[in-house]
């Protein structure tokens, strides 16, 4: 009777202890989700940047550009006028100007957030959106070498010859065509992506390559991981699928070519929900996570906030898809210093690279302020 009793005692204290651990897991789990802690993780996030700017590089050039991106996610997301104050200062502080490669995606991105503080401003007239005008125009209308396949590269075939493209003028065009009231942004802006896509897009594997170096074609069918897969970079893509959730966002529900961009995002999420790792974040390189032992934020900072935006805006299930995104915050939230630096960030580069605790860039900040946004949204 004893032996029994003592049995049953573990049995109960078994159970209680699994009990207690559910019961703190369900804890953790509720305060990572809360949005008070969503919201203070970006605040902290932005004001470790706002700290420590990157120099050498143009202040508005695309990885300021896709920092503020992020930024300008979080303010329509939680109305924290610290998110707004730090666009309009950067705004202000730029005067407002693009750089001047008028032929190169990368130097639109900029004008993301200026047409965001445009739409917010409480001030008549506070931006001026002439250089963003003048860039787009001449980026899509005015003839140059680059349009033709005579950029200053072999690889450079088509404008947007780079998958990362993708994010730095598209999300511009369609916003810039939602203010202005112009379909004709739209129509330039798909003539291009189609391009990209065409060029680009593994219609088997549903991943953007790089660039044409990546290609399974001609001398390049040699150019594969270790495992024997293709290389497909995780940032890469992540520009891509960041880009078209930010596309959609303001794309009209009526344009004509609306349901491709709505029929290739879900392809792309679908996939990359399939090759997600255990522990949430996705590898330098998708489609050889072992390359590396550790996931990398940036690009797993856009694929939260593609997943995430899927789900706030209807396109995708939420029973299907949450388990995928609260894993991908969980592990961005890990990869966030006490400090609010977001490391295990790759460096700026064109194809998977190793990353560490303390590698960071402001993209990587964007990016995870981008997933925190759509994060914040869930109900």
């Amino acid at each position: 009777m004893n032996n029994l009793k003592n049995k049953l005692d573990k049995v109960l204290l078994l159970v209680i202890g699994c009990l207690t651990i559910l019961g703190s897991q369900t804890i953790v789990a509720q305060q990572e989700f809360n949005k008070t802690t969503i919201e203070n993780a970006m605040v902290k996030a932005m004001e470790w940047q706002e700290a420590h700017p990157i120099f050498g590089l143009e202040p508005t050039d695309w990885t300021n550009a896709a920092y503020y991106t992020g930024a300008a996610r979080a303010h329509q997301a939680t109305d924290n006028m610290i998110f707004l104050a730090a666009l309009k200062n950067m705004g202000y502080k730029y005067s407002w100007k693009t750089p001047e490669r008028y032929y190169h995606a990368d130097d639109l991105a900029i004008s993301y957030p200026y047409l965001y503080v445009h739409m917010n401003q409480s001030r008549k007239n506070l931006v001026d959106l002439e250089p963003t005008k003048t860039f787009i125009e001449k980026h899509l209308f005015e003839p140059n070498d680059w349009k033709i396949g005579k950029g200053d590269k072999e690889f450079h075939k088509i404008l947007w010859w780079w998958c990362d493209a993708l994010f730095m003028a598209p999300p511009v065009l369609v916003l810039y065509a939602k203010q202005t009231k112009d379909s004709k942004y739209l129509d330039g802006m798909h003539t291009y992506y189609m391009e990209t896509y065409n060029l680009l897009y593994d219609k088997e594997e549903h991943l953007f390559a790089r660039d044409i170096r990546f290609l399974w074609t001609g001398k390049n069918t040699d150019l594969k991981e270790k495992n024997g897969k293709k290389i497909f970079w995780s940032r890469g893509n992540g520009w891509v699928l960041g880009g078209l959730a930010l596309m959609l966002s303001d794309m009209p529900k009526d344009y004509i070519h609306r349901d491709f961009y709505v029929n290739l995002y879900k392809d792309m999420v679908a996939k990359v929900k399939e090759i997600q790792p255990k522990d949430g974040l996705w590898g330098a390189s998708l489609l050889a996570p072992e390359s590396y032992n550790h996931g990398e934020v940036s690009g797993s900072g856009f694929f939260t906030f593609a997943l995430a935006w899927g789900i706030n805006n209807g396109l995708l299930n939420k029973d299907e898809y949450m388990p995928a995104v609260t894993k991908a915050w969980k592990g961005l939230l890990n990869a966030q210093q006490d400090s609010g630096k977001v490391g295990w960030v790759q460096d700026i580069g064109f194809d998977p690279k190793p990353a560490s605790k303390d590698s960071w860039q402001n993209f990587g900040t964007g990016a995870f302020l981008l997933a925190g946004s759509e994060i914040f949204k869930i109900k």
